[in-house]
Formats: C-alpha cells, sequence, structure tokens
C-alpha cells in the first residue's frame, strides 16, 4: 500500500467489514488494515485503499470480497480452547443427552471454527465419552462452519504441523487421535474426522442447517455490535432443538435476551440453556 490511508477511507473500509461480516474495527485501526491487506493489493496492482474499495464495488468481485474478508478475519484457536467447555460437555451435556434416550442423533454445531480445532476437540470429547460408556451415543453429528474458505480447506484436511498439534493438545491425545503424515505434518484420526462435517457460513446470514442440541459460539460475538450480537443470538436460539444449549467464550454474555436463554453456572463456567 504506498499511500496512507485517509479517514474517509478508513471509515468507508469501516462500513464495508461490517456489512460483510460483522465485523466491528475501532478506532485507529489503520495500521492493522494496511498489514493485512498490503499484500492483496500488491497482488491487485492497487495503490490504495481507497483503490480497492472501488475495485469491491464493481460488479463480479465475489472472489476479491472474500479475500479482504479473510484477511480481516482473525482465526486464533487452539486445540481445548479454555478447557471448562469441553469439560462441561464431558462431564454434563454428554451424560444428560445419553439419559434422554432421544432416537434422533446428537447435534452439535461450533460457530466460527477456523482451521477446525473445535469441532476436532468436541469429537475427541465424544469419542473418549464412548469408550468409558461402550454402546452409548453412538449417532453424533458435528456441523463446524467458518465464514473462510480457506480456513476450512485446512480444517478438512485434518492435518497440521507440530507447533500447531502443541497448543492446547496434551501428549496422551495427540498420539491417540494423531498419526504422521507423508507431509511431515500429522493427520487427525478418520473417525475423529468422521464426526464433522465442515461448512461455509456467514452469521449475518440466514441458517439453513437445522436444529442442534449444542451450540458453540465461542470467541466471535466480541467483534460485533450490541445490534448484531442480538440478532445473532436470537437466530442461534431458533436453531436450538427444545433444552438445547448454548456455549460462549469466557470473555461473552447475554445481554438482554432473558426471555429466551436460562444461564446454567457448571462452577467454572456458565452455558446457557433454550427456554
Amino acid at each position: 500500500m504506498k499511500a496512507d490511508i485517509t479517514p474517509q477511507e478508513y471509515e468507508e473500509f469501516k462500513t464495508f467489514l461490517q456489512d460483510a461480516c460483522g465485523i466491528l474495527l475501532g478506532d485507529n485501526k489503520q495500521y492493522l488494515v494496511k498489514s493485512r491487506l498490503r499484500r492483496i493489493l500488491e497482488e491487485n496492482s492497487l495503490n490504495s485503499l481507497g483503490e480497492l474499495l472501488g475495485r469491491l464495488k464493481r460488479p463480479g468481485r465475489t472472489s476479491l470480497r472474500e479475500v479482504v474478508i479473510d484477511a480481516m478475519t482473525t482465526n486464533e484457536t487452539l486445540w481445548f480452547r479454555d478447557n471448562h467447555p469441553f469439560r462441561i460437555l464431558q462431564d454434563k451435556l454428554l451424560p444428560e443427552f445419553e439419559e434422554r434416550k432421544s432416537l434422533q442423533p446428537l447435534r452439535v454445531w461450533s460457530a466460527a471454527c477456523s482451521t477446525g480445532q473445535e469441532p476436532y476437540s468436541v469429537s475427541m470429547v465424544v469419542d473418549e465419552f464412548r469408550r468409558t460408556r461402550p454402546g452409548k451415543l453412538r449417532d453424533v453429528k458435528i456441523t463446524a462452519t467458518d465464514i473462510s474458505k480457506s480456513v476450512l480447506e485446512v480444517a478438512r484436511r485434518g492435518e497440521y504441523e507440530m507447533i500447531a498439534i502443541g497448543r492446547g493438545l496434551s501428549p496422551e491425545r495427540q498420539k491417540h487421535f494423531f498419526k504422521p503424515s507423508l507431509n511431515g505434518g500429522w493427520q487427525i484420526s478418520p473417525q475423529i474426522k468422521a464426526m464433522v462435517e465442515f461448512k461455509e457460513l456467514n452469521l449475518l446470514e440466514r441458517y439453513m442447517l437445522g436444529k442442534f442440541d449444542i451450540i458453540l459460539c465461542r470467541n466471535v460475538l466480541i467483534y460485533f455490535s450490541a445490534d448484531l450480537k442480538k440478532d445473532i443470538l436470537t437466530r442461534l436460539h431458533g436453531a436450538l432443538n427444545p433444552g438445547g444449549y448454548l456455549i460462549l467464550g469466557a470473555s461473552e454474555s447475554l445481554n438482554g435476551l432473558p426471555d429466551l436463554y436460562e444461564m446454567v453456572q457448571c462452577h467454572p463456567g456458565i452455558i446457557y440453556r433454550k427456554k
């Protein structure tokens, strides 16, 4: 990017990003925009953010739009992030749904799944639950979604470098659930991979995924405005089965929706039951 970002360009880009994917950029984040978009501008022979915005307004620029959103989306993740949601899943939710003896599959949605660590962590917990209770929870389906095509490609491969494997994954789980790959990385085991289906999805759009018993939507709502958060949380409520649970990130909470969810204290951790 040869030219500095003008205040007008920055405000226009903030509006584009919020309309496109809900991300609300704060003030004085020009340095972040410049660093993340520099390569895109170079590859498209553009000299300024204003030129990029002009290009994005042209018809048929869907691929460029996706690349820009991808560059501005934070894809920070690790295995068993924050740990306590997975303890809650193992100790409370899976036993509870097993006791319900439903004839339908247990359906879990991992929203904003990034490169797949969260849904695969859920799959590992389900596998460990089954090994301690043979014959239980035979039918579990995990749907994992993200707005970024590039991170979904990584997730679908289920192959990770050693540095990624070491972030939150115990040596015992690494040994049990992964095998060395021909590319020098680590390949997740087929039984863990088979439980998870990855799909591209923008949380601002209408969902056509069906109903779920458990939804994990963690560490993504912090990037949205208050109105968008409320809208998304309302639609997540509609995607839950009766008595289903919503799990948010450690720094996220429900505000202004007491009629939709009931808070459940799990010591440690809080989850929300659909009313």
